[in-house]
């Protein structure tokens, strides 16, 4: 079967292409993709070809499919696996293998390193190592999208389960951020800072008294506040502030005001920025713990820390990197109970879109850059939609659906795209 994807030859080399995937063998799973969400790790990839550590080293011989946010149909079950999947089966995939024989070793994921695997395509052969790993995951809610933005939502729930806490005089280590503390969400109206609001307030078994989020960007925060409203949060018993820091005269004095003077239990950082991991740091409470969630690009990249605090306050930090397949279980099952991670959205497109989007992505403003691989559209915002509708039917009715769902993507306009989008009319 032919395939379209994007794959990577090295650094900023992104290449469209189609091409021949192999027959699937007997332990692998052939797959159609239907969305990608791309990533800033694609960025990170793209940036840094064979030297990034999930990239093979002989990428530019054998180029690898990128995207590793994606959600499909099963087309074909080799025989191994035909005791647990079956043709027409929604899927999800966790990309973080741990797999000691993938192509770079133990980092090897779907996404970076495999040339037959990665969101950006048509059509993909799932290896068997991703479902000897459990990491082939059954989608039963509606429509595509919530199982792309899984894996971003996983990354956040890994978060909030890393955090630790201690016991005076014990070596004990509690998991999990505080039930009832105090939470701040520091440059938290990015895609993945709005993915652990949303989490956040649909959480059932622990949750905080009091989240306050900020950030420097007024619009940024408003259509935050706008889609994760103040009221909602109260009604599940959460004291939410959305707070411009850049507006404030002394912005660690007056978090600290907001918590009461005591600080905050758990704090998390999304932002690789100097002045706001310090930030952060300034504001924990006794024995806080800070989540530095955002990776850098900057190999070097560091911050100051107060050590005073961290032997007489208890205070500590932790990084995590991606979830594991029980955070990608949780976001599925919490998105089958009412979560849904639209917000997250703010532009469309469809594959021929995905290079110069990756390689220019924290150029672009907004938030999830969804791609659909079967279509041809420019990445487009959301917000534009009713603007182009003036001169075109497709985007008026796309427009009209989003309208309908406070402006925001949605199944039903999932679902229009997919029947209606010109470009698979005129494929057929």
């Amino acid at each position: 079967m032919k395939t379209k994807a994007v794959r990577l030859y090295g650094k900023k080399d992104l290449r469209l292409e189609e091409f021949e995937l192999p027959e699937i063998k007997d332990d692998e799973i052939l797959a159609k993709v239907v969305s990608d969400s791309l990533c800033m790790s694609s960025y990170k990839a793209s940036s840094q070809g064979a030297d990034h550590k999930r990239v093979p080293k002989d990428v530019a011989d054998n180029p690898v499919i990128i995207g590793h946010e994606f959600a499909g149909e099963l087309l074909e079950v080799g025989a191994k696996w035909a005791h647990k999947f079956k043709p027409g089966d929604k899927f999800s995939i966790q990309p973080a293998l741990y797999y000691e024989n993938g192509p770079v070793g133990i980092l090897s994921a779907p996404g970076y390193s495999y040339k037959y695997i990665g969101g950006d395509a048509t059509y993909v052969v799932i290896p068997n190592e991703v479902m000897e790993k459990d990491c082939l995951l059954a989608f039963h809610g509606e429509g595509f999208y919530p199982a792309s933005l899984s894996e971003p939502l996983s990354c956040v729930i890994g978060a909030m389960h890393a955090n630790y806490h201690t016991t005076p005089g014990s070596y004990v280590h509690k998991m999990e951020i505080v039930d009832g503390g105090k939470m701040a969400i520091l440059a938290g109206v990015g895609p993945m800072g709005l993915a652990a609001i949303n989490y956040v307030l649909h959480r059932e078994d622990r949750k905080p008294a009091l989240l306050v989020v900020t950030d420097v960007n007024q619009v940024r925060l408003d259509r935050a506040a706008s889609i994760y409203t103040v009221e909602f949060a109260a009604s599940r018993g959460i004291d939410l502030r959305y707070v411009n820091t850049g507006a404030l005269e002394n912005p660690v004095e007056e978090l600290r005001a907001i918590s009461g003077g005591t600080g905050f239990n758990d704090v998390f950082v999304f932002a690789p920025v100097r002045p706001v991991v310090e930030q952060g740091d300034a504001i924990l409470s006794f024995d806080g713990c800070l989540n530095f969630f955002a990776g850098p690009s900057d190999p070097s990249f560091s911050a100051m820390f107060n050590f005073y605090n961290v032997h007489y306050a208890y205070t500590h930090i932790v990084g995590t990197s991606g979830g594991n397949n029980d955070d990608m279980v949780e976001a599925l099952d919490i998105m089958s109970r009412g979560l849904d991670p639209a917000g997250l959205v703010t532009h469309i497109g469809g594959l021929n879109a995905v290079p110069e989007a990756t390689n220019h992505l924290p150029e672009i403003p907004g938030g999830k850059k969804l791609i659909y691989t079967h279509i041809e559209m420019p990445l487009t915002a959301i917000d534009d939609f009713a603007e182009l509708g003036k001169t075109d039917s497709f985007f008026k009715s796309l427009a009209e659906i989003c309208k309908r769902h406070k402006g925001l993507w949605s199944v039903e306009a999932e679902t229009f795209l997919l029947n209606n989008h010109p470009s698979l009319q005129n494929s057929k």
